[in-house]
């Protein structure tokens, strides 16, 4: 006769489900720099500007691509560190990192910049958050 053990711990943290988040995550984080960069390309060819406020000078294509990328890594260690010591990884990370968008949308409208780049600089943090946030928190379990 075969029994079978169960435990009531949490789980612990596997490093072949690690990787599948880092690689995972990296992936994500390349497309949505990659769709921020588009975005921001189809909003400079329909005439939004991204003037610096204090040096005239427009953001380049590039900018956009390493922020979005550089902080889509950011939230890949949030999802590792959540996975690792959190008891509900997926919930702390969606409530966290939506509050953390709604956050980034607050400075644009204190720019000293128009509409049309204030709008568009709130798309750019909302077409991120909307590759991001779902695509990691599917990564992680409650």
């Amino acid at each position: 006769m075969t029994t079978t053990q169960t435990s009531s711990t949490a789980t612990v943290f596997a490093p072949e489900r690690g990787r599948g988040l880092l690689l995972g995550g990296l992936a994500v984080a390349v497309v949505a720099a990659l769709a921020t960069t588009l975005v921001a390309a189809l909003l400079r060819a329909v005439g939004v500007d991204f003037d610096l406020p204090d040096g005239g000078e427009s953001i380049p294509l590039m900018g956009f691509t390493t922020v979005t990328f550089g902080f889509s890594v950011v939230g890949v260690a949030l999802a590792a560190a959540l996975r690792r010591w959190s008891r509900h990884p997926r919930t702390t990370f969606v409530r966290v990192t939506v509050a953390l968008t709604a956050l980034s949308l607050v400075p644009p409208f204190f720019q000293d910049a128009d509409a049309g780049t204030v709008v568009g600089l709130v798309l750019l943090h909302l077409t991120a958050a909307a590759i991001v946030i779902p695509a990691l928190a599917r990564r992680l379990g409650d």
